[in-house]
């Protein structure tokens, strides 16, 4: 991989800060951005339709999986004050950027962390994720297989994916892999898809 992307540890790309301006019915924040982040200077369309489409339940834990700057996160945390967001991204300038953005935004209530830095025990009650497709099919899966494992029962998934990326085949692909899947809305080229353990 090379060091500019979005999914590397630390991003070569030259700092080059920014900002986002999220503006939802009800909710309205600026967020810091820079290159070498998923989505640098705006906010990814498909997490807007999945923030515009769901919500987050109102307490226990949450996880952001792929966090980048920490839109999904920080929405989840303001939406949720009685739940704590865990906000995970192996970019630790994505991590730096979603701490700073919780701090000037009060969301005390968020973690923003390396994945290997969750503890092995936290089981969740939701996933909200625009999950980092560009990491590849196989990597996708195993990281998607490792924390879906950690839904806790009954509990949901609901992930944002565009179509011309694989939305429909990583559908099948869970399906075929114990979880039911259904789409919840569709809009500009992009799937959000909720995602639950088969009883």
């Amino acid at each position: 991989m090379k060091g500019s992307h979005y999914f590397s540890a630390q991003p070569e790309a030259r700092s080059r800060p920014a900002t986002a301006t999220l503006r939802l019915p009800d909710i309205e924040v600026e967020l810091l951005t820079d290159s070498g982040v998923f989505s640098h200077g705006a906010v990814d369309r498909g997490s807007e339709l999945l923030l515009r489409s769901v919500a987050p339940p109102p307490s226990g834990e949450i996880l952001d999986l792929g966090c980048g700057f920490g839109v999904i996160a920080l929405v989840s945390a303001l939406r949720a004050p009685q739940a704590h967001v865990w906000a995970i991204d192996v970019n630790e300038r994505a991590l730096e950027l979603t701490a700073a953005n919780a701090a000037r935004l009060g969301a005390t209530n968020l973690t923003a962390a390396h994945p290997d830095d969750v503890p092995g025990d936290v089981r969740f009650d939701a996933i909200l994720s625009n999950p980092p497709v560009r990491i590849g099919k196989d990597a996708l899966h195993s990281l998607l297989s490792r924390w879906l494992a950690r839904l806790l029962a009954g509990c949901t998934a609901y992930l944002v994916v565009q179509r011309h990326l694989g939305s429909d085949s990583l559908a099948a692909w869970l399906q075929e892999h114990g979880y039911n899947v259904e789409r919840v809305r569709s809009r500009g080229g992009y799937r959000v898809l909720r995602v639950h353990v088969r009883p």
